[in-house]
């Protein structure tokens, strides 16, 4: 079975910066409830644009990724800084360094 990795990209409100990077603690501790997520990080561009990169065991993993409680409640806190719709992008990963795949 393949691995799947995301790209999303977030934007996020103007002036909530901050507020959300001190969600996402929450949200990267929340997915160390789903056995199969093996990469959660999160990444700046600005102030008002991140990226997330998710690396996913297989598609099993993925279809179980946010129904935790932990996961849930992380989430829905990101939501109230959120300047829009995420943008997800769904792959197969062929080649990496520093990452079994």
């Amino acid at each position: 079975m393949s691995k799947i990795s995301l790209i999303a990209k977030l934007p996020v409100a103007e002036g909530k910066s901050e507020e959300f990077e001190a969600a996402l603690a929450d949200l990267i501790a929340a997915s160390n409830e789903e056995a199969g997520l093996e990469i959660y990080s999160a990444h700046k561009e600005n102030e008002t644009t991140y990226w997330f990169f998710e690396l996913y065991s297989d598609t099993g993993a993925l279809e179980v990724h946010g129904k935790g409680d932990a996961m849930k409640g992380a989430m829905r806190a990101l939501g109230g800084f959120m300047g829009g719709a995420p943008e997800v992008t769904r792959m197969t990963p062929v080649a990496a360094k520093g990452m079994d795949i």
